[in-house]
């Protein structure tokens, strides 16, 4: 058992349980969002209801930060900025459609202050088209 990822689940309040040790451990080793069913795929031995219920839980608690792809949401890690609050995932998802990989662009930011009299929730901040990676092999 990683003491780290049973502190940072402790730090979050959430009770490290052996699926969400499981999850968050999987989920730090990826640099791209994965759905529900990519996520099963790799932990085939978990049950789907008990993966669903502790992503639920770690977005609740500013672990990981959905992403709406079309019908299929995605998930990925936050930045230890988030909390039960606010996710401070103020920048660009992006949809590469060679790869089919979604991942945060975190160097894309929207402005953290939009003056007005009102609160912002909530922002989907998504793009689409073809990542760096896709684009070289295009070229050759």
């Amino acid at each position: 058992m990683d003491k780290a990822t049973v502190n940072k689940l402790l730090n979050r309040s959430t009770k490290p349980t052996s699926m969400r040790i499981l999850v968050y451990d999987f989920l730090v080793t990826q640099n791209v969002a994965l759905s529900l069913s990519e996520i099963e795929e790799q932990l085939f031995t978990a049950d789907r209801i008990t993966i669903y219920r502790t992503l639920k839980t770690f977005e609740e608690k500013g672990i990981v930060h959905s992403i709406q792809e079309n019908t299929t949401t995605k998930y990925v890690l936050c930045d230890d900025e988030c909390s039960e609050i606010t996710h401070k995932d103020w920048h660009l998802h992006f949809y590469c459609k060679i790869c089919k990989q979604t991942t945060c662009r975190e160097n894309i930011l929207l402005p953290s202050q939009i003056g007005g009299d009102f609160r912002i929730d909530e922002i989907r901040f998504f793009a689409k088209g073809i990542c760096e990676n896709c684009l070289d092999e295009s070229l050759q």
